[in-house]
């Protein structure tokens, strides 16, 4: 697919959600909308139980032909992020990436997220969002993105609603990529 290759070939991309690695922890992992599987063979390898929730069945056997070329080993399953097949309190990270914007429910997905991480577990999320300085050209990324339809939110108000730590750094994109 057209995004795959996108990934593959475009490094500023690939360095964004390679960003997510160091903050992995623990055997049980979940990678929730994770489109063609990129991320996860840079890490599927190195924890116990992998798991992946994806809405769209073609992302999902992409992914699935990715890990296999790769020589790595997740449970890929067809979801929604709005109610995933997984027990309460499961999983020690939950990571999303370039996701959370797509999500015309945040609450139902929010809730959601929080329900299959542990309590003492870890949600690690990268996503666009408007850059802190309100800069122009990063402003204007931060609209092109809206035009494309991805919903920008007041993050600090979500995390903290749901009961999360929250930390923001802007990671690139003029501002607009947050981790």
């Amino acid at each position: 697919s057209f995004y795959d290759w996108f990934v593959k070939l475009f490094p500023i991309w690939r360095n964004w959600l390679c960003s997510t690695l160091p903050y992995i922890e623990g055997g049980r992992v979940l990678e929730v909308s994770f489109g063609t599987g990129y991320l996860l063979t840079q890490y599927a390898a190195k924890h116990n139980e992998v798991h992946g929730v994806e809405y769209n069945e073609r992302l999902l056997q992409i992914a699935r032909e990715n890990l296999r070329q790769a020589n790595c080993r997740a449970n890929l399953v067809r979801g929604n992020v709005e109610d995933m097949p997984f027990s309460n309190e499961y999983f020690d990270t939950v990571l999303l990436t370039m996701a959370f914007t797509g999500y015309p429910n945040h609450d139902r997905a929010m809730k959601e997220l929080r329900r299959v991480l542990k309590p003492e577990g870890r949600l690690i999320m990268l996503d666009v969002n408007f850059p802190r300085d309100k800069g122009w050209f990063g402003m204007a990324i931060a609209r092109l993105w809206q035009l494309s339809g991805d919903i920008l939110r007041d993050m600090e108000e979500i995390f903290e609603a749901f009961g999360f730590d929250y930390t923001d750094n802007e990671i690139g994109g003029f501002g607009t990529v947050h981790l």
